[in-house]
């Protein structure tokens, strides 16, 4: 058994919860079955990786689907995910995420507060392989009010962008408003409609939050109703074991020890390795910085202590992947989504070379890009480069609107270039091969077909095009200065290798043994599809579906197998009575 400080303080509890991002279903899951659960968080904010991104999850089959009346077929998805995972994961594991994910919705259905809607034509990021939906699979919350939190409200990480006046804006709408000026009818509707409920409801004592805000929001107002603890500021020191079960863990709060005594479990759900530099490094980066979006405390506390009991690792080379805007000194990277797929533009390399469809999904392109960067002909500095009309077309970089100046720094930094001409803007930006790669393109966008890298010829790359411009709504040739090239990095949405795990999120080692008592759910365990990102929200699903595993499996009601018939409908399981087990105060949040 590991060592614990002398003289320090003891919890009981059945199950034990680390980290307060998806982290927060298991508990719900947990509490719901009657066991006594306390989640501790690392930070001093509530919420994780989850209150940082866009607050989509991507399970199909599930009941917020057919609510609004979407035909999504388990049995499809099941073809989809043999189809694009092959053999970089085990079959159980994404079968077990469709066995159980609709059940995992129902839950938060029942003990949150959150209003659910289906983002319908959300595309599967591989809607062309087969079992793809074009319609998606992907749903998120309606904006929640996130005053409901009380004097909890500031415990809440702040997201990664906010509207500079009080408008909830969702997945749906941020398409939707990115498309005012070619589309002002719905987009400014849109736009209008979130003002008004933004200040109105301000008015009202309300605050309503949309994406990853309104999922942690809702999911930290249940767990409060529910009076499940939440320790923050504290960390997990390592796992207890007793005849190799884990039983427990210390952790850590304001230099005190605290011993917490969990027989039903610990379930680690702290993020990945974000910000680990050497693990990064050593694993993924190699010489290129590290500039993760992912939540500050996400250090790859679960990899030390799991692997410190004989825990397995896997996929560490993969991360979500996602290009960004290269950051001003001092500061974070822009997020950049809907941009590489609006016509008007085109990316290239250090060389001022297309590379690849710009417009494909994010992870497949990071994994490209790290592809290049070990090959004969890295990619080196990106960029993306635009004219005049695009930019007085669409929002740019989560905060220039249309017809906004870019920024005097982003030009004194050496991020952004402008020129009359694409030969200036190539001489500006040493990029000798761009006027010939714009001549190319824009042949290209003429005919509306991509020869080179078929952009636009996928629902996902439309999707996030302009429908106004024909016949291809993700090319447009660049004709018309002034045109602007500005610097693109690799970033990424959190890691997405860790621990690894079976069916029912129990850690395992190397050669497959399970290590009883120890779940890994979200991103600190190994990618359950591999090395694949089927759709939007596929990272905060795998938190929310295995959260909800990991608890019923902790408390007895769910078995590893996989049933042969995944349409058969699955019943929740029963409620089930808590272990004899006496909750001590400990420390407080």
């Amino acid at each position: 058994m590991s060592r614990t400080a002398p003289n320090a303080a003891t919890i009981d509890v059945d199950l034990l919860v680390v980290g307060s991002g998806t982290g927060m279903a298991a508990a719900l899951a947990g509490h719901e079955l009657g066991l006594n659960v306390l989640i501790v968080e690392k930070t001093d904010k509530v919420g994780g990786s989850t209150a940082l991104s866009g607050g989509a999850f991507w399970i199909p089959g599930n009941p917020v689907i057919d609510a609004d009346g979407g035909d999504d077929s388990v049995d499809r998805a099941h073809e989809y995910l043999s189809d694009i995972v092959g053999d970089s994961a085990t079959p159980e594991r994404w079968q077990n995420y469709l066995r159980f994910g609709p059940s995992a919705v129902r839950l938060l259905q029942r003990t949150t507060r959150l209003d659910f809607m289906w983002s319908k034509g959300y595309s599967d990021y591989h809607a062309e392989r087969p079992g793809g939906s074009a319609v998606g699979r992907t749903c998120e919350s309606k904006p929640f009010d996130v005053a409901l939190l009380g004097d909890h409200r500031d415990d809440l990480r702040a997201g990664s962008m906010a509207a500079p006046v009080p408008m909830p804006i969702t997945g749906i709408d941020y398409r939707l408003i990115n498309l005012m000026v070619t589309l002002p009818r719905r987009g400014l509707g849109r736009a209008a409609r979130r003002l008004s409920q933004g200040l109105v409801g301000k008015a009202l004592g309300r605050e309503y939050v949309a994406g990853g805000q309104a999922l942690a929001a809702g999911l930290y107002d249940a767990v409060l109703r529910s009076d499940i603890p939440v320790w923050r500021n504290t960390a997990l020191a390592r796992l207890l074991t007793v005849d190799g079960r884990v039983t427990g863990a210390v952790v850590e709060q304001d230099g005190n020890e605290v011993t917490v005594h969990a027989p039903r479990g610990v379930v680690l759900a702290t993020g990945g390795f974000d910000h680990a530099a050497d693990l990064r490094r050593r694993h993924q980066l190699g010489d290129l910085p590290e500039l993760s979006l992912g939540s500050p405390g996400n250090t790859g506390d679960a990899l030390i202590a799991g692997t410190d009991v004989g825990a397995g690792l896997d996929l560490l080379e993969q991360a979500w992947w996602f290009p960004a805007v290269a950051p001003l000194p001092g500061q974070s990277p822009k997020v950049m989504l809907a941009e590489r797929s609006l016509p008007g533009s085109l990316m290239v390399d250090r060389f001022g070379d297309r590379f690849i469809n710009e417009s494909t999904d994010y992870m497949s392109f990071g994994q490209e890009v790290l592809s290049r960067q070990a090959g004969e002909r890295p990619v080196g500095q990106m960029w993306i480069v635009f004219d005049k009309k695009y930019r007085n077309s669409y929002v740019f970089a989560g905060e220039l609107f249309p017809h906004a100046e870019i920024p005097q720094d982003w030009f004194d930094a050496g991020i952004a270039y402008r020129a009359e001409t694409v030969g200036e803007l190539a001489a500006a930006t040493g990029l000798p091969n761009l006027r010939g790669t714009v001549a190319r393109f824009n042949e290209l966008a003429e005919a509306g077909v991509d020869d080179d890298f078929h952009r636009g010829s996928g629902a996902y790359d439309r999707y996030y095009g302009d429908p106004s411009n024909h016949p291809n709504p993700c090319l447009r040739p660049l004709t018309r200065g002034p045109f602007f090239a500005v610097k693109v990095v690799l970033s990424d949405l959190g890691t997405c290798g860790g621990l690894r795990t079976d069916s029912a999120a129990r850690v395992t080692t190397d050669s497959g043994d399970v290590i009883d008592g120890l779940y890994a759910i979200g991103n600190n365990a190994a990618n359950a599809f591999g090395k694949r990102y089927p759709g939007a929200g596929a990272t905060i699903g795998q938190g929310l579906v295995y959260g909800y595993i990991a608890a019923h499996h902790a408390a007895d009601r769910v078995s590893t197998s996989t049933p042969a018939d995944l349409t058969a409908d699955i019943d929740d399981p029963p409620i089930v009575r808590s272990v004899d087990v006496t909750n001590s105060p400990g420390p407080q949040a």
